[in-house]
């Protein structure tokens, strides 16, 4: 709830940050997206309307430019659940071929550049959202949310973000400050409009790229969980050739995955935290040895031997170990 697009960050859905890691796509930033709105037709009359006023709500209030929506031809059925092997959360919809003719549809309608997606799900069960609420649960929601995102962009190339349509869960007193943002409101609308207004555009390798876009190659360093590793984007930078990136692992920020550098063979930094992390982007942005700004870590030169075309070892080369 709590987001504003910031000059300094790019707006990106799952899907097309993968693609963007393995150098499939391009990032084309924008002034301004046309975004329009997919509403689920499972959604009940009076959630519906908070939604619509949130929109007008945005439109009046913050410019954003909302410039149409519509409603699926039938129930989008969403169901999720938490992996049982992972732990994640995960799901599906029923209906994935309403929700495609919908997106159609509006684009041909409205000439979107980025869409929102606010599905019916199924209330949470109170344990579950209690311990989500306390900070120590996974998002149930975040799985499927993920699913359906992932869904638009692949078959759309535009971007795209879900906001769930739930009931208000039930007053607590006792809410971690991480998950108090999502407390505020009847829809989690507000900050996917927002990030939607500004998204940057996905470009499809083949096409012509502009000096102004982004790709996988520019990227200087990536930042993770120490144990969630194994995403096809984290894998496309750690795997690079040229132009490979820092890969940071953050200790502090732990999931109920195990995909660690080690056990996946990945070259990664390892921090406590993201202050450290911080810290140590911006001692590679200046170019500068991170070892060298912590006590002990540089060791004496010693020299480097090796076998020239004559055969005979040379051990006149120094380099730092």
């Amino acid at each position: 709830m709590l987001y504003w697009p910031m000059p300094n960050a790019l707006y990106v859905e799952g899907y097309a940050l993968d693609r963007f890691a393995e150098g499939l796509w391009a990032l084309q930033p924008v002034h301004q997206n046309r975004v329009g709105l997919v509403f689920d037709a499972g959604i009940e009359e009076g959630l519906l309307m908070r939604h619509l006023q949130v929109v007008d709500a945005t439109r009046a209030s913050l410019g954003l430019p909302i410039v149409g929506y519509t409603v699926t031809d039938t129930p989008l059925l969403v169901e999720k659940w938490v992996d049982p092997t992972s732990g994640q959360s995960t799901g599906r919809i029923q209906r994935p071929d309403s929700l495609l003719r919908a997106v159609e549809n509006l684009q041909n309608e409205c000439k979107v550049d980025a869409l929102a997606v606010v599905a019916r799900f199924p209330d949470d069960d109170t344990e579950d959202l209690d311990d989500y609420r306390q900070g120590v649960g996974i998002d149930l929601l975040a799985g499927v949310e993920a699913v359906i995102s992932h869904l638009v962009v692949k078959n759309f190339q535009i971007p795209c973000a879900h906001a769930p349509a739930v009931l208000p869960p039930q007053l607590n007193m006792a809410v971690c400050p991480k998950s108090a943002a999502e407390e505020i409101g009847f829809t989690f609308l507000p900050c996917v409009l927002a990030g939607l207004s500004t998204a940057p555009q996905y470009l499809v390798k083949g096409n012509n790229f502009s000096d102004d876009c982004i790709v996988a190659g520019d990227v200087d360093s990536v930042i993770l969980p120490i144990d969630a590793c194994r995403g096809d984007g984290a894998l496309a930078f750690a795997n690079r050739k040229r132009n490979k990136p820092l890969i940071i692992a953050v200790e502090e920020n732990q999931t109920v995955l195990n995909d660690t550098p080690d056990s996946l063979g990945i070259e990664a930094v390892k921090v406590s935290n993201y202050w450290e992390a911080i810290g140590l982007i911006a001692a590679h942005k200046a170019g500068i040895d991170p070892n060298s700004l912590r006590r002990n870590r540089i060791n004496n030169i010693t020299p480097t031997t090796f076998v020239p075309s004559n055969g005979y070892a040379k051990s006149n080369i120094k380099s730092f170990v």
